[in-house]
């Protein structure tokens, strides 16, 4: 009887580690959140994948900087001039600009319904099934922290400290601190302007991605 006991607790905690991750529907605005999270972060055997730590903080920055065009607008900037839209609202931010808009791949419809291109759901079917095939590792963490990121946010916004918040002067520039933008870590990539590269002494290349912030204005 107690190997009986002993047998059926393994199995149980077997079953337990062994949750299967899920990521809620792309419909939903925290699917959609989540999926912009983790298509824009690399995972284990892609380009710009340096650690699991380095990419969950890749995952957190990006939603600073799509947090940070709606409520940290600094002095003398406007909106529209960071975030080519006008909104309260994340999935504008997101979306704005079409499939080749802010975020590539991410646009609403004819319809006005957020959706992304094939590329990005299968991307994350892919992710998926490796993250549920065998015991949790790397990609289950990976993928539950990107939804769990999102699904935060909506409860309750981001508790996580922003590591840009503070940062004031770059190679003698004076900017405004927090990141506005982000594109894949290469010097022919530039969102141009008033944007400022935030380089490596302050950690600005996070999960294959550069992260800029902004000049200070007078």
């Amino acid at each position: 009887m107690r190997a009986f006991i002993v047998t059926y607790f393994i199995l149980i905690m077997a079953s337990v580690s062994h949750a299967e991750v899920k990521l809620k529907p792309a419909t939903t605005e925290e699917g959609y959140l989540a999926r912009l999270l983790l298509n824009e972060s690399p995972f284990p055997g892609e380009a710009g994948w340096v650690s699991e730590a380095d990419t969950k903080s890749c995952m957190l920055q990006i939603l600073y900087v799509l947090d940070s065009r709606i409520n940290n607008i600094p002095p003398g900037y406007s909106q529209s001039q960071i975030a080519a839209v006008r909104t309260t609202d994340i999935i504008d931010v997101i979306t704005v600009g079409g499939e080749k808009g802010q975020c590539d791949g991410f646009y609403r419809d004819a319809s006005g319904q957020f959706t992304a291109v094939p590329r990005v759901e299968k991307r994350i079917n892919y992710l998926l099934n490796i993250a549920n095939d065998g015991a949790p590792g790397k990609f289950a963490r990976l993928m539950a922290y990107g939804q769990g990121l999102a699904t935060a946010y909506y409860e309750g916004g981001i508790t996580e400290a922003d590591r840009f918040a503070g940062l004031s002067l770059v190679k003698s520039q004076q900017v405004t601190g927090r990141a506005y933008s982000w594109m894949t870590d290469k010097d022919v990539y530039s969102p141009g302007g008033r944007f400022v590269r935030i380089p490596d002494q302050h950690y600005g290349s996070l999960g294959g991605n550069r992260f800029f912030t902004l000049l200070r204005k007078p």
